[in-house]
């Protein structure tokens, strides 16, 4: 992807995520027409091949309102039962709007940790993907009917960054009820210079961020935090306001609108970097000399024929150490299968795994993009 308001314009991958203000009218229930010229956009940029995931806000703020309540609750409890309520509305707003389009629409729900814990991570990475590769759009929502407070996200926009992290997005386009990001809040400065584009890791920006409104958790500190989270796989952020007519496309085109945070390094760069230096190893694999040839000469995926022998107690997800039958380490990357499993494979092809495990989660042992050499 080319960094910038042009590598918008060269699509990909996009996490769109669309807050509550902007879907409930400032509270007054779906707005409904709103809907209807985002999914248009969204549709717009399917035909022109980008890949788009959905984050949507709006199911607190949908069941207050068909409930009668003027005021967000405090009570976890309440705010489950509100989402629970407004969940419905929202759902069927996002299907009737993309049907118009032929296109089908997933709910998927999520907590943190489904995104912590390595294993329904991978599980909720691997269900994206298929979704994305069957020209499904996800609309992807913090599960609020079950979540408490040791375990919301806290806002969208993380949820939203968290997402562009598993699927490895291009982008992720945050849009609020806001211009972008200012030097200082205009509203008490309105003279506060616009920020069109910045390092999403500057740590000034945190400083320029102010508080969220009562309808959402989040606000611009939330946006600014995001961003840093989306860099660290490589994804650009842009901050924009979703009342802007045709923003989306606008965004494709390359029209600078919004602010622009992005990325230090680039995606491969960015992803290998956390998996090299941000996860303990828990295991290992030794290669032969042909699946060592395979990794660092022909960039491949590890295949579990090429594997030797397996040690430690890992899961699937986590970070096992790669070695050469010398003990030297070739390369880290996170393995797609648990010790157990990866035991009863190894030496096999790929078309065995069935009849070794009785299913098939992934043909590789480690997937290349996963994978970082030593």
């Amino acid at each position: 992807m080319v960094a910038g308001r042009e590598g918008l314009a060269h699509g990909g991958r996009w996490v769109v995520k669309i807050g509550s203000a902007l879907l409930t009218n400032d509270g007054r229930g779906l707005d409904l027409a709103a809907i209807g010229h985002w999914v248009d956009q969204v549709a717009q940029l399917r035909a022109r091949g980008v890949e788009v995931v959905l984050v949507s806000s709006g199911s607190i703020a949908e069941g207050m309102k068909r409930l009668g309540w003027r005021d967000r609750p405090k009570e976890v409890h309440r705010q489950q039962a509100a989402a629970a309520v407004g969940q419905m509305g929202l759902v069927q707003a996002y299907e009737s709007s993309f049907a118009r389009h032929g296109l089908h629409t997933a709910q998927v729900l999520l907590t943190h940790d489904d995104l912590s814990n390595r294993k329904r991570y991978l599980n909720a990475r691997s269900a994206l993907s298929t979704l994305i590769d069957l020209g499904v759009i996800p609309v992807i929502n913090e599960n609020d009917t079950v979540v408490t407070s040791e375990i919301r996200f806290g806002d969208n926009d993380t949820l939203g960054a968290l997402v562009a992290n598993a699927i490895e997005a291009d982008a992720l386009i945050l849009l609020t009820d806001q211009q972008g990001l200012y030097e200082a809040d205009p509203r008490s400065t309105p003279d506060a210079p616009f920020v069109h584009q910045a390092r999403a890791e500057d740590d000034r920006l945190i400083a320029m961020a102010g508080g969220g409104g009562k309808l959402g958790r989040g606000g611009m500190a939330t946006k600014v935090r995001a961003a840093r989270l989306a860099a660290r796989s490589g994804a650009q952020t842009v901050i924009a306001s979703g009342r802007e007519p045709d923003v989306l496309m606008r965004l494709f085109a390359g029209e600078e609108l919004g602010t622009l945070l992005v990325p230090e390094k680039e995606p491969v760069a960015a992803r290998k970097q956390w998996i090299a230096g941000h996860l303990q190893a828990k295991g290992t694999l030794v290669l032969d000399a042909g699946a060592v040839r395979a990794l660092v000469s022909g960039g491949k995926s590890l295949l579990p024929a090429g594997v030797k022998s397996v040690s430690g107690e890992f899961s699937r997800g986590e970070m096992v150490l790669m070695l050469d039958e010398a003990g030297a380490i070739m390369a880290r990357g996170l393995v797609n299968y648990g010790v157990e499993d990866a035991r009863r494979i190894i030496g096999f092809a790929s078309s065995e795994i069935v009849e070794r495990l009785g299913f098939m989660g992934e043909p590789e042992l480690v997937h290349r993009d996963n994978l970082v050499l030593a």
